[in-house]
């Protein structure tokens, strides 16, 4: 049996079993059987963990911060790839015109900004259909996702490829969960909580520690919300969670009136990439995702220099960061 058809027939066994304090241990168990059979299935026979693109994926990363188009075939990323970095990027009207990653950059704020328009994926593109796996890894590596949607069938692809991303080990406009694990040798395992679990239940907790064979361990839950799913991505700690913007496109084939309706799904900006319509509005949202801060520096004697800021991230952005950030030896010497 392969590990798909494995994952397949747990998904089903989940399905027929109906949740309650009788099957909640048997449900746990279950759950951290398909992370570990997808973690397998990302890894592939070399055991590697999905960082690298492969050939035709693997680019030198330049500017402050990279964003990655992703999206099904013929969505429009390479128009506005082209259009928003002066890259060319193989534009035509049949499908996979993209083939490896194309990067370009982007100067916004002063801050350039690399763009990395990758090849469309397929519904599977996690299980190894196409070269969607060799995307996704590419995907997992940048600061900002755009979705890129066609805005006549936007929620459906939106599903399918959220679905792919998640498969993936990309957790999509989220935060990591307040758990902590930390294992020790003996005491069994002891789960305290500072908010009321309303999703998980202790006996859920313990099947997945089971399986994945910890007995004695510490758990700290901060989150009244958390899920036997954001428990599993702790414990197999190797989830990165990004920012993404739903890019809906082709907006100059709908009416105002379904305009108006796309602005309700959250975090989507509204575009035509062959009109140049509302671009303006994507890249002010583009920034506000990248939270990044401009630093302008005064020369002494001398009035401030707005040309030139120097961007760093937010969070990022102590005197140190700044030191850094123009040459490692002005770092050294700071005290």
């Amino acid at each position: 049996m392969t590990t798909l058809q494995k994952i397949k027939e747990i998904e089903d066994e989940m399905a027929r079993t109906q949740k309650n304090k009788a099957t909640s241990y048997h449900l746990g168990l279950l759950k951290a059987k398909v992370a570990k059979l997808r973690r397998e299935l990302i890894q592939g026979p070399s055991g590697g963990g999905g960082g690298g693109g492969g050939l035709g994926f693997d680019v030198a990363r330049t500017g402050i911060a990279s964003v990655g188009f992703v999206g099904f075939p013929s969505v429009g990323k390479s128009t506005l790839m082209s259009k928003l970095t002066g890259t060319h990027s193989e534009v035509a009207a049949y499908e996979f015109t993209t083939l490896t990653t194309v990067p370009g950059t982007v100067k916004v704020h002063g801050a350039p900004i690399q763009i990395l328009d990758l090849p469309g994926i397929v519904e599977g593109a996690v299980d190894g259909r196409g070269r969607g796996r060799q995307v996704i890894a590419v995907a997992r590596t940048c600061n900002l996702i755009f979705i890129v949607l066609d805005v006549l069938k936007p929620l459906g692809d939106k599903k399918v490829i959220e679905a792919e991303l998640e498969g993936f080990g990309i957790r999509l406009n989220k935060k990591p969960p307040a758990i902590v694990v930390r294992k020790k040798d003996k005491g069994g395992v002891n789960i305290t909580h500072t908010v009321p679990l309303t999703k998980v239940d202790p006996e859920e907790i313990k099947a997945v520690l089971s399986e994945y064979k910890i007995s004695s361990c510490d758990i700290a839950i901060r989150q009244a919300d958390v899920t036997l799913d954001d428990l599993v991505d702790v414990i197999e700690g190797n989830r990165v969670y990004v920012p993404a913007i739903y890019v809906l496109n082709k907006i100059d084939a709908i009416s105002i009136e379904e305009l108006d309706l796309l602005y309700k799904i959250p975090n989507s900006v509204p575009i035509s990439s062959k009109e140049w319509l509302n671009i303006d509005e994507l890249i002010d949202v583009m920034w506000e995702k990248l939270d990044l801060v401009r630093v302008y520096t005064k020369p002494r004697g001398l009035a401030p220099d707005y040309n030139a800021p120097v961007v760093l991230r937010k969070g990022r952005s102590s005197v140190e960061d700044f030191c850094m950030s123009i040459h490692k030896e002005i770092a050294k010497q700071m005290k």
